[in-house]
């Protein structure tokens, strides 16, 4: 097998390349650093073991020779191994000395190149690193050297007399010192400088100065810091989304909070992923929605509930013919899109993505009677069976999942507590986020994807500040944005 080592690019996940998120998925082990994303573990397999050896300032949590012998330890295992550095494993990263140690232990190795800092940190500043007839070149160089070699080795002065635009990583606890030498190599004192802080993620933050103020601007590491006539652009983009600086939690189960995940990072929102609950078996392990589907042709109607309970009833289904001749019917369009995904078409999706209102659409039973076929998770309202009963229906209910409580710990309640604004899109998430975390750990605002989930919210003492108008993970995001205050 082979060592990959992957650059996980600046901080946002999303800037990962394809081929390291497809080394990622399919991992035996991954080895890991402090500065690469921590939402890129959620690509791993469970099954796979995870290696921290992040270092932070004076604090290693491994020695460079430990992290060496963990790679050829594991590469000559046989297995699958990603070592995941942040930025670039060859840029002002230790890469090469990892590779050697690969090398010398004849373990086959593959380098899949990350973005660097050094260019997407200043572009999610806005800012460009080079300018038409302004700016025509960049240097990148490291503020933070090996403390092996004594005297430092880089020639700030030279680098001055360069010219076009500086680029500097890991230069915080060095920034007098550097500001100073580049001033003694000749540029001015006015010089642009920009100091951008946790760069490409949620809490970015940008510090704007000249060469002659940077080093008392609180400048915190760590920063990407650029010099240069460009530092003055204010192209900003990233800043501006309309979610940004706003934290959200994400109460889904792990599995379905990645749509809802992904559209608030787009927004420039920090997602507090708090799974309540995770998508298990029913009790019965399944038998009941096997025999219901055993015999599904003798129904009029399937009717699924949500996107869980549709990929349940799909994973049983040898393919559509099973269902030929039974119509579908499916509350909102996350369960359609499974349905779609499987080559399934829903023939009834109500406007309003609630029991009732699918209700009040459904038709009544035919001359002699008619059968429904219910798959849902084990706990449930009875708004839809008892509705169709007492309409002449004969209704069956099949338990398609169970959904089982999340125990979150110390660290996981503190994300929680200080999160802005906190997401609920079942009842059964408002529930279960209550029993986990207790009332007191309810961030200030409440957002619910619609009216059932409110109801069970309110009913549970907590007041409900948003409601989607559209009862879709796009319409509790655009009830977000409108919050924040962008339409």
């Amino acid at each position: 097998m082979t060592v990959y080592l992957v650059g996980a690019g600046p901080g946002d996940p999303g800037l990962v390349t394809v081929r390291g998120a497809e080394l990622l998925s399919r991992a035996d082990v991954v080895v890991h650093d402090r500065l690469a994303p921590p939402e890129l573990l959620e690509l791993v397999p469970g099954s796979a073991e995870r290696i921290d050896v992040g270092k932070s300032p004076r604090h290693p949590t491994m020695t460079q020779d430990e992290i060496n012998a963990v790679l050829v330890d594991r590469g000559r295992s046989g297995l699958e191994v990603v070592r995941l550095k942040g930025g670039d494993p060859y840029v002002f990263a230790r890469g090469a000395e990892e590779v050697a140690a690969l090398t010398a232990a004849g373990v086959e190795f593959e380098v899949v190149p990350g973005v660097s800092a050094a260019f997407a940190v200043p572009a999610s500043a806005g800012i460009p690193v080079t300018l038409r007839h302004r700016s025509t070149s960049v240097t990148v160089v490291t503020g933070h050297e090996d403390p092996a070699k004594g005297e430092p080795q880089v020639d700030w002065e030279a680098v001055a007399r360069v010219g076009g635009t500086i680029v500097i990583l890991m230069g915080v606890t060095h920034l007098r010192t550097i500001a100073e030498r580049l001033r003694a190599g000749g540029l001015p004192a006015g010089t642009p400088v920009a100091a951008v802080t946790w760069g490409t993620r949620p809490n970015q933050r940008t510090v704007r100065a000249t060469l002659g103020t940077i080093a008392d601007a609180g400048v915190e590491a760590p920063a990407t810091i650029v010099v240069g006539e460009v530092a003055a652009a204010e192209l900003d983009w990233f800043e501006r989304r309309p979610l940004f600086g706003r934290s959200v939690v994400v109460t889904r189960a792990r599995p379905q909070a990645s749509e809802l995940a992904t559209a608030l990072r787009a927004a420039g929102a920090e997602v507090v992923e708090a799974p309540v609950i995770s998508i298990v078996d029913p009790t019965d392990g399944g038998a009941g929605l096997a025999e219901a589907l055993a015999g599904v042709d003798r129904y009029d109607w399937l009717v699924l509930t949500s996107p869980n309970g549709a990929a349940r009833v799909c994973d049983r289904l040898r393919d559509g013919r099973d269902l030929a001749g039974v119509h579908i019917g499916a509350i909102g369009p996350g369960t359609a899109r499974v349905l779609a995904e499987r080559g399934l078409v829903a023939d009834l999706v109500p406007p309003r993505f609630v029991a009732e209102s699918l209700l009040e659409v459904f038709p009544d039973p035919p001359p002699g009677g008619g059968r429904i076929l219910l798959a849902r998770a084990e706990q449930a309202r009875d708004v839809l069976p008892d509705g169709w009963r007492r309409r002449g229906w004969e209704v069956d209910v099949v338990a398609a999942y169970r959904t089982d409580p999340a125990r979150p710990d110390d660290a996981a309640r503190d994300r929680v507590s200080s999160a802005d604004v906190v997401t609920f899109t079942s009842s059964s998430t408002v529930e279960r986020f209550l029993d986990a975390f207790g009332p007191a750990a309810v961030p200030a605002v409440v957002a619910c994807i619609g009216p059932v989930t409110a109801a069970t919210a309110e009913a549970r003492g907590l007041t409900v500040d948003l409601v989607a108008d559209e009862h879709t993970i796009p319409g509790l995001v655009d009830a977000l944005r409108r919050w924040a205050g962008t339409p």
